[in-house]
Order: structure tokens, then sequence, then C-alpha cells
């Protein structure tokens, strides 16, 4: 029998049992929606971030899949979307089992190789010991001689044999650990640079886009499985052009360091700061509600255009000022990476619009066309 057709046998239509049924129904597809996009953060939480395995581009599969699901969409739009996607999963785990079973063998190689190492020094010290041995029997034969002089001298001698024996072992132990300490240090250099090069923008030396794509990826799925609010800034040098053109380009790196290096000074330690492209920044604000973020952006924006920035190291010329305008929004719900940046992003193009200098939060763009945007004081 369905809802709204009815027989004159059957009973009248009960209007609140099913406007409850729908109302159940709703919550639970909102429940699947953000079951399977937690899910899918889990799926990604497992993932191998190597750029062997492509995982960069299977998250970034998995964001457009989450993102899918969490808009408004009709069940075949949907349906087409998993159809499409559904494959990448079982791919992905395949090239990452590939992967893994290279370095499982890469690793029983290191082993091979470590024990080989211990296998010559146990060699070494079975020879160390034999030496000691032998010279402890001859002292012992030396006991046995009637002449104390030639005693003495014998075990002069043979005292003097243990000393260098003993003396040249430590010396190779002692090289042996130092070129081992050397290599490891080397090693974790060269880690450490692999690391951060690929993250840090080489200008400024602040995080790099790439760097910032992830951060704010990783806030987000966190969110989805606990509560774990944050805001946005994104901050625009006003007419950063003009200054590239009367000064130079130089001039105008120098501005961008100056920028990412006040901000450094004014951010928390958990805050999250990255060059973002060109002389746009963003800022992560984690734990920061959107009131906060935004007097934190006004405080940012009063320091910026409080100091004068000098054009050159050397030389003593004209200092410059300059202004930043910020785009600020908040973590909502069903967020994905996008709509957040989104949302800061027309923020920011309301702050330059309005005439730069300016901070502008998601929240006025929700108010009415006719209502001004604050002037800066």
């Amino acid at each position: 029998m369905g809802y709204l057709t009815r027989t004159k046998e059957e009973a009248p239509l009960d209007m609140e049992r099913f406007i409850a049924e729908i109302r159940s129904n709703a919550k639970r597809k909102v429940f699947h929606l953000n079951a399977i996009r937690t899910l899918l953060v889990f799926i990604k939480g497992f993932s191998v971030d190597q750029k062997e395995i492509d995982s960069d581009r299977f998250v970034r599969q998995l964001d457009d899949l989450s993102e899918t699901f969490a808009e408004e969409k009709d069940v075949r739009s949907v349906e087409s979307v998993f159809e499409r996607y559904k494959k990448i999963i079982p791919a992905f785990i395949e090239r990452q089992k590939a992967y893994l079973r290279d370095r499982e063998k890469e690793i029983w190689d290191i082993i091979e190789l470590q024990r080989t190492a211990i296998t010559g020094l146990n060699s070494e010290n079975r020879d160390y010991n034999r030496k000691m041995y032998e010279q402890s029997e001859k002292i012992d034969a030396i006991t046995l001689l009637d002449d104390i002089k030639s005693i003495k001298k014998r075990l002069k001698k043979e005292v003097e044999r243990i000393q260098e024996t003993v003396r040249k072992k430590q010396e190779q132990d002692k090289r042996q650990m130092e070129a081992l300490a050397k290599q490891i240090d080397i090693l974790n250099l060269e880690l450490k640079k692999a690391r951060t090069k690929g993250m840090m923008d080489d200008l400024t030396k602040v995080f790099n886009r790439g760097a910032f794509d992830n951060y704010l990826r990783k806030m987000v799925d966190q969110n989805t499985i606990k509560p774990s609010p944050f805001s946005l800034l994104m901050l625009d040098i006003d007419d950063f052009k003009k200054i590239n053109d009367d000064y130079g380009h130089p001039t105008g790196d120098r501005v961008l360091v100056a920028l990412a290096g006040k901000c450094n000074e004014l951010i928390r330690e958990q805050d999250f700061l990255a060059r973002y492209g060109g002389e746009e920044f963003a800022i992560i604000l984690p734990g920061a509600s959107l009131r906060n973020a935004v007097k934190k952006a006004q405080h940012l924006r009063k320091a910026i255009a409080g100091t004068r920035y000098t054009r050159s190291k050397t030389e003593k010329g004209e200092a410059i000022s300059i202004t930043i305008s910020i785009g600020v929004s908040s973590l909502a719900k069903n967020d994905s990476a996008s709509t957040v940046i989104d949302r800061a992003d027309k923020a920011l193009y309301q702050a330059k619009k309005a005439g730069k200098n300016r901070v502008v939060s998601e929240a006025i763009l929700k108010a009415e066309p006719a209502d001004p945007i604050p002037e800066p004081h």
C-alpha cells in the first residue's frame, strides 16, 4: 500500500505517521552519508603516502567521492559517480601491496647486511679474544721461570703486547663507531631534507600550497571522525603588482619574505601558515571560532599596515608600507576542504571590492546585500 493512495476499505491516511516516516528516512540518509564519509577517511588513513604508488591522486579521488556524497544530489547522480570510482580502491590496494612487498624485501636485505656486519665483528672479537688468551698463557709460562730478572723482563714485554693489542682494538672500535654514527647522521639529514623540501616555499620559507592542501584535508577528515573546529584566513597583499612595477621584483620578493616573517611572529605555534600562491597566503587556526579568527585577522591587518619595509638590505632608501586584505571562514557541518576555501576566497574578494585593507568574514556574505562592509580602523 502506498502512502498517498488508498481504497475505500483502507484506513484514512495517517499524516503524522507519514511525516514521522519522512523525517526518519531523512535522518537515516544523513547518518548513512556521514558513515560513508567517515569510512572514506579511514581508508585514506590506511594509504601509504608515497609518490611511487600515486597516493596523492588516490586521496584526491576519495576527497572528490566524499564531496559527492556530501552534496545534495539525486540517487542516480551519486550512483553514477560511485560506479566510476568504486574500482579505484581495490586497484590502489593492489599497488600498495606490491609496494609494501618491495619495501619488505629491501628491509630483509638491510637485515642481511647487518647480520653479515655483526658476523664480521664477532670474528674480529674472536680473534682478539684468542690473542688475549695466548698472551695470558705466555704470562702463566713466565711465572715458571726461576730467574727473577728473566720473569720481569718477559712479563714487561707481554704486558706491553697486551696493552698494544687493547689499544688497537679500541682504535678499531672507535673508527667503526664514528663511521657508523656519521653514516646515520647523513641518512637522517637526507631524510629530513627530503621530507621538508617538498613542503616548504623556497622564497618565504613557510609551507607551500601542497603542504597546505594536505594539512587542510587532514583537518577536515579529523572533524569527520570527531569535532575538530578550525578557521581559515586567506590573505592577499593589496596592489602587489604596483609594488613590482614601481620598485622591481627583488623588492617584491623582500615584501613577501617580510610579510611571511611578520605573520609567523603574530600567530600561535599550533597555527599553520602557508604561501597559497603569488602574493596570497593562508593561515589555518585550529580550535578558533569565526569570531576569534576575525579578531586575529584584524590584529594581523593592523600590524602589517603599521610596519615600514626597507627596499634593500644594504642601501638606505625609501621605506615602503603595504596593506593586506583578509577573508575569513570557519569549518561548517558537511564541509569539504574546497568549500572552506571557497567561502574564505569569496570573503577575500569582497574585502578587495570594498576598498582593500579590510577583513571580511563569511558571515557578511550571508547578510543582506545592502549591509556595508566595516571600514578599517
